[in-house]
């Protein structure tokens, strides 16, 4: 491919070399260039590219894409400078691929929780619609029904742009994706072309890279800033930050909400372990997925699949046999009558929305007793909120080990402690083996009561000291269950 055609509507400062050099792949990993790469010196988190030019070259790089120009420059390669390697990367690597995502109908959901179960929920609703459709998101991602490993919440443009293209090949009609704000800040997304985007909330996370509420908020608006005339832009009002995310977007501007009138306004009429009886725009349809945060999931469901086009009568039929995405308030019943949940809430909104919807539905004659951990070399500053959240709302709490990746998990629960007031010390136990921590729980409970593990929800893996070791909460809940 030209290079020409890669950098086409790329904003270029200087070309060193031949400009209508051929190109034969792609890359931002020195250790990916063979001959014929054009290598992106992109400047990351941990490393700068801009380090591995000459790596690259030795390797067979003929263009190098860089934001500043090296003193050396080597015969016979080819140097572009522009003002963002990473944003030229994601624009290049869809024009690479032959630009996919226009001819797919992608939808991208943001927001700190929620992002899973909407992307995962509407890709099933189309699927068994008889549509064909891809998936992109934390769990996996799914070309028209064949699964493909999730590594990122959203992938590098590269993986990005080769997994749209798959879809394509294979037929797809629509495609539906988790956007992180990371992949916003860093023009993950940059070349991508939305046919809509969903807000769900935003609440504390994520602060060890954007450092403030603001940044991240600013992160996620820039994706509805970017999106074009012809799509929608579909905003939870119920969340203070809602109507913000709309402010200066050219899309289509939707509304749904709990608690405010919006286009899409539903209303809990009841509310049980085995699902709720939700009302949406008047219509009455029974859901078998729980609390007031999956009921706003449903109506970003509906709201994203009526701009889509999806047939009004049928719509709320679809909806009522869908069931939730894995590892989101993941039921796990027992002999003993014991009620097991699985739940990725790893953010101190995400577990209060849990439990409160726990509270609603249980009797309060049982002990709801919670199990939760914080993961290690990530935002430090929601542990105590984590701690407090749990013991304000449940009955016993079991404080442990989640992923602690780099860090103590002894020390990662002492931060999580001080979030505990002195009187409410009694009801909290500190165990870091989170196998045993589960165990207790299990031994703890009797007939009726309620063991809430948060945290983890569908990963396999419990990742210490670099090395992912396999550990599954509804595994090991189920297994422990069966023992007890």
């Amino acid at each position: 491919m030209k290079l020409k055609d890669i950098l086409t509507n790329c904003n270029l400062l200087e070309i060193v070399g031949e400009k209508d050099v051929d190109v034969a792949n792609i890359t931002f990993d020195s250790r990916k260039v063979s001959q014929g790469t054009l290598f992106f010196a992109v400047k990351g988190t941990q490393v700068d590219g801009h380090d591995y030019i000459d790596g690259a070259i030795e390797k067979g790089a003929s263009v190098i894409v860089c934001e500043k120009l090296p003193r050396k420059k080597v015969e016979n390669v080819t140097y572009v400078k522009v003002d963002n390697s990473a944003y030229v990367l994601g624009v290049g690597a869809s024009n690479f691929f032959g630009n996919p995502s226009e001819k797919l109908k992608l939808v991208g959901v943001t927001g700190t929780n929620g992002k899973t179960t909407i992307a995962t929920l509407l890709y099933r609703l189309f699927t068994e619609a008889g549509y064909s459709c891809g998936l992109l998101s934390t769990i996996e991602n799914i070309v028209n029904r064949e699964v493909v490993p999730s590594t990122h919440t959203t992938p590098d443009p590269i993986e990005l742009n080769t997994l749209l293209q798959q879809m394509v090949d294979k037929g797809c009609e629509f495609a539906f994706m988790e956007v992180s704000s990371h992949s916003v800040a860093q023009d993950r997304i940059a070349g991508l072309h939305f046919a809509g985007g969903i807000f769900t909330n935003l609440t504390h996370d994520h602060l060890d890279y954007h450092k403030t509420m603001a940044n991240y908020r600013n992160a996620k608006k820039k994706f509805f800033d970017g999106l074009p005339q012809s799509a929608f832009a579909l905003t939870n009002l119920d969340d203070k930050n809602g109507a913000f995310m709309l402010q200066n977007t050219q899309a289509r501007k939707l509304s749904y909400a709990l608690k405010h009138d919006a286009d899409f306004k539903g209303v809990i009429m009841e509310s049980h372990f085995d699902g709720m009886l939700l009302k949406v725009n008047g219509i009455e349809m029974f859901t078998q997925l729980v609390g007031g945060f999956n009921a706003s999931n449903l109506l970003a469901i509906y709201g994203a699949a009526t701009a889509l086009g999806f047939n009004k009568d049928e719509l709320l039929v679809e909806i009522s046999k869908l069931h939730g995405a894995n590892g989101r308030f993941d039921m796990v019943h027992s002999e003993q009558g014991i009620v097991g949940i699985v739940d990725y809430a790893h953010t101190p909104d995400a577990l209060e929305n849990v439990l409160v919807t726990i509270n609603e539905v249980r009797c309060h004659k049982e002990t709801l007793i919670t199990v939760v951990g914080c993961g290690g070399n990530r935002d430090t500053t929601k542990r105590p909120e984590m701690a407090a959240v749990a013991v304000k709302l449940s009955d016993r709490v079991i404080l442990t080990s989640d992923n602690p990746r780099n860090e103590d998990p002894d020390e990662i629960i002492r931060q999580m402690k001080a979030g505990v007031a002195e009187e409410d010390r009694g009801k909290v136990l500190s165990i870091t083996n989170r196998r045993e921590a589960i165990r207790t729980a299990v031994a703890l409970a009797k007939r009726g009561d309620i063991i809430l593990l948060a945290g983890k929800g569908h990963e396999n893996y419990q990742e210490i000291n670099g090395v992912k070791n396999h550990f599954d909460d509804k595994e090991v809940l189920s297994e422990a269950l069966k023992e007890a």
